[in-house]
């Protein structure tokens, strides 16, 4: 069996400190990393009888991740299955058969780009690889950090029409009508297969004999149940000027997850100017209205993809957009520290 980079972080005390669940089991919370997927660290915690039943779990769970990640991949090309990677390279010249996943993927972010007023947009490739190779060369290099040219982003900005991705779900195909457009999943990929695969383990819970877990996929979380001691899940909101201080714990359990999209990790400076690796698909520059918003609901994918949405609006434009969403809560810290949360977003800080 496959196994992956294990975390020597499990607090020795966590070996002494077993509870007892309704069934009588003896169960204490294991711990997983893995640092190959999805260009983040993804950690996996669970309540379970023993490390193996654990491991096994936790394997079961990193092999679909990876799944997910070689089809949402842009980048590379894997043997034997078509991915986003190879519709990018061939997909205007003929419609491309493709996982009904990736189909799924799109249509879920298509759903929350109209939601949002176009606010996610897959077709943005284009145009963040653009910015992605200016962020690159600003990093390795600050002195010579400079913006990308009016020139270039207008003519990157010619080529993302969402419409010009042709889902043909009875072929399971997609073809791309514009030869310049690339898809860009970075929005809501890793929040979509966090999700799926949450619920496909919550599934196999029993069997192994998991009470409760959490994924964590560089800062997307996504819970299935609560702790396996009867306790929430508690998650932080991260101060985006100071990455040793909390401004939020946040109660999880049941199905609840929680995204956070920042300008304070993926980023490069301009003369003193902090430019975010988000791009408002209105304007083709970052957008500067907050410096990160967290996002709380019942689906990682959405939560994800709405959480970028949400960091190109005014905060005032995004509160409405939020309380027009059932079940949708959110968190908004604005460059100069002042906090806004949703209406409901209280109900889940720890006290």
């Amino acid at each position: 069996m496959k196994r992956w980079i294990r975390s020597a972080a499990l607090a020795a005390a966590l070996l002494f400190s077993i509870v007892l669940t309704g069934c009588g089991r003896q169960t204490a919370e294991y711990s997983m990393q893995v640092t190959s997927l999805f260009d983040t660290v993804i950690t996996l915690k669970a309540y379970a009888g023993n490390r193996q039943a654990f491991d096994e779990w936790a394997d079961e769970a990193c092999a679909l991740l990876e799944e997910y990640h070689r089809l949402f991949d842009i980048y590379h090309e894997y043997e034997g299955m078509n991915n986003l990677c190879t519709v990018n390279r061939i997909g205007s010249q003929a419609p491309v058969p493709v996982d009904a996943r990736i189909l799924d993927l799109l249509e879920l972010a298509a759903g929350v780009g109209e939601q949002t007023g176009g606010k996610v947009n897959v077709a943005m490739g284009s145009v963040l690889t653009l910015w992605s190779g200016y962020r690159e060369q600003g990093n390795a290099d600050p002195s010579a950090a400079a913006l990308p040219s009016a020139e270039e982003l207008q003519d990157a900005m010619q080529h993302i029409d969402p419409d010009d991705i042709r889902i043909d779900r009875e072929a399971s195909t997609i073809y791309l009508a514009d030869p310049a457009l690339q898809i860009d999943v970075g929005a809501v990929g890793k929040g979509y297969a966090v999700e799926q695969t949450a619920r496909h383990m919550e599934e196999k819970a029993e069997e192994y004999g998991v009470t409760g877990a959490l994924i964590n996929a560089g800062g997307n979380l996504c819970c299935i149940g609560g702790k396996g001691d009867g306790e929430p899940w508690v998650a932080g909101v991260q101060d985006p000027a100071d990455p040793n201080r909390l401004l939020a714990r946040v109660k999880m359990d049941g199905t609840l997850a929680l995204v956070t999209s920042g300008d304070y990790q993926r980023y490069y400076e301009v003369d003193g100017v902090r430019y975010a690796h988000i791009i408002d698909p209105d304007t083709g520059m970052p957008p500067r209205y907050v410096s990160s918003v967290s996002v709380l609901c019942s689906d990682s994918g959405r939560a994800d993809a709405l959480s970028t949405a949400l960091f190109c609006l005014p905060v005032e434009e995004g509160q409405a957009l939020v309380e027009s969403l059932p079940g949708t809560e959110a968190l908004w810290v604005e460059p100069d520290g002042r906090i806004t949360y949703s209406s409901g977003f209280e109900t889940y800080l720890l006290d």
